[in-house]
This record gives C-alpha cells, sequence and structure tokens, in this order.
C-alpha cells in the first residue's frame, strides 16, 4: 500500500499478544525452474520496533537474489500526499456522528475528517489506530527491504504504481466505501488487538489464520476483496509466470495476505502449472 502514508491493506484490510523485540520467521515460498528462481514473501506493512525478522531463511533469500520487487518502489511522501489530496478531497455532507467523533478519539480535528472520500476516511482512521497501538510504516516490511536493497546496490522494481493503487481505493463504488468506513469505525475497539493478532500469525509463518482473516474480509465486502485482493492476485500471478521465462533470482515481496487463502498467488500459479514450495528455515 502507500507505506509511508496510508498503510492500507495491512491495518484495514488485514486486520492483538505482539511480537515486539521477539525472533519472528515468517512464511516464504519458492517458485523454481533450470534457470529461473522467484522468491515470494509475504509482508507487513506496519509492524512495531524491534521485531526481528529480516535474518535466517529470508536474508538468505534476499541475499541470493538479483533483484528486488514490491508492490510500489519507495514513494515520494509529497508526491503521495499530493495526490492523496487530489483524489480523495470531497465537498458533500459530513459523515455520521460516529464517524466524527471516532476520528476525534485518535486525534484529529473536529470536521476534518468530513472532507475526506469514504475510502480515504477508511485508511486514515485505520493508520492511526495502527500508530496508536505502537505500529508504524517507519518499522514495516517494505521499508527495511528497500534500503537493505539500496544498500546492497540491488534493483528495486514495482508490480504497480502508488497512483495506480490510489486509483483503485477511489474507483470502488459509493457503496462499497461507505460499507468500507462503516466496517472500520465499527472495528476500531478492537484494532490494536486485530492487527496484534495478524502480525503474531504473520510471525510465526502461520499462513493458515493469515488466510482465514482474508476469506473473512471477502465476505464482509466481496467488491473489495475483488478489486483490492482477487484482481491484483491475478495479475501478479500472471507477472510471476511471464518472469519466470527469464534466468535470474528475483525476490518478490507483496502483503501477506495475498499469499495466503483462497485465490492466493501461489494457487494462482498452481493452475497455470507452477508449483509454489515452502522454503523451509
Amino acid at each position: 500500500m502507500l507505506k509511508r502514508t496510508l498503510p492500507a491493506l495491512a491495518a484495514l484490510l488485514l486486520s492483538g499478544c505482539s511480537i515486539l523485540g521477539s525472533d519472528a520467521d515468517p512464511a516464504l515460498w519458492v517458485v523454481k525452474d533450470a534457470d529461473t528462481t522467484v522468491y515470494l514473501f509475504g509482508t507487513v506493512h506496519v509492524l512495531k520496533p524491534g521485531t526481528r525478522w529480516f535474518d535466517e531463511g529470508v536474508r538468505t533469500a534476499f541475499d541470493a537474489s538479483d533483484e528486488v520487487v514490491l508492490e510500489i518502489a519507495r514513494p515520494d511522501p509529497r508526491a503521495i500526499a499530493a495526490l492523496t489530496a487530489q483524489l480523495g478531497t470531497r465537498g458533500g455532507p459530513p459523515f455520521a456522528p460516529e464517524v466524527d467523533a471516532a476520528a476525534q478519539k485518535l486525534g484529529m480535528a473536529r470536521g476534518a475528517i468530513d472532507r475526506m472520500e469514504p475510502w480515504l476516511a477508511a485508511l486514515t482512521l485505520s493508520q492511526l489506530a495502527a500508530a496508536k497501538a505502537g505500529y508504524g510504516t517507519e518499522d514495516g516490511v517494505e521499508a527495511a527491504l528497500s534500503s537493505a536493497a539500496e544498500r546492497a546496490g540491488k534493483p528495486v522494481k514495482a508490480l504497480e504504481s502508488a497512483r495506480a493503487q490510489l486509483m483503485l481505493f477511489d474507483g470502488l463504488s459509493g457503496a462499497a466505501q461507505s460499507a468500507m468506513l462503516d466496517a472500520t469505525v465499527k472495528e476500531l475497539p478492537d484494532a490494536g488487538t486485530r492487527l496484534a493478532r495478524f502480525v503474531d500469525a504473520w510471525g510465526a509463518g502461520d499462513a493458515e489464520t493469515v488466510g482465514a482473516e482474508m476469506n473473512r474480509v471477502a465476505q464482509a465486502s466481496p467488491e473489495v476483496a475483488e478489486t483490492l485482493v482477487a484482481r491484483r492476485n491475478a495479475r501478479w500471478a500472471d507477472w510471476v509466470a511471464a518472469r519466470m521465462g527469464r534466468p535470474g533470482t528475483v525476490f518478490v515481496a507483496v502483503g501477506a495476505g495475498h499469499l495466503a487463502g483462497k485465490g492466493s498467488v501461489q494457487a494462482l500459479l498452481a493452475e497455470k502449472g507452477l508449483k509454489a514450495e515452502r522454503v523451509a528455515y
């Protein structure tokens, strides 16, 4: 998601016992043939400081890779802020009182959230709730991978642009956006607990629990799940399949929910005759 501004799917769709200061061993998969190796690593966009995960099998796979591929490249915060203002500002009537009340509890000024499109309001509330629980994008997986790739001189490529990601949200129907905002407000009291539970499952390499959360989201909002998960999984599976036609070793890192549950990237690759094997470490 927009890692420095909108930790969207992690905080909103993949949403606590924290793994703060402990050793995490997230799930890692590999697809390979005679001359091509593609690692698939599921990320968490927000983490608490001190979470150790970039070691052992994950580090070995990263170091062996010629290039790193993320959902989006490291964004320019000013450009993202301008894009967000352009796409996410509205002049409609105020939201329901409970929306503004929730925003104020998280530190927003009275009425400030009413100037946002529903999708941006939902993401903003989710971001603020994650920050209140101690999670930040600066400690997230993508930030660490980007910095490590830069230090190692590895090229970093993107599956999507920041604008394209924002347009996914902005293109949702009014009903879907409203449903997203309503669900976010209702889950705010338990947001920290849900996020911590998800991060713990991620750190334990528990893809089954990650997948169960994705299935819960899909049932709650089919349009959101289709737009933000299913279609993107299909595009990314196509990308991996095409990349297998060229030699080299690639480290692909996308949100953990895309690599778990029904319709995961691995499941779609299997339909193309490509087997993604879990890396034991």
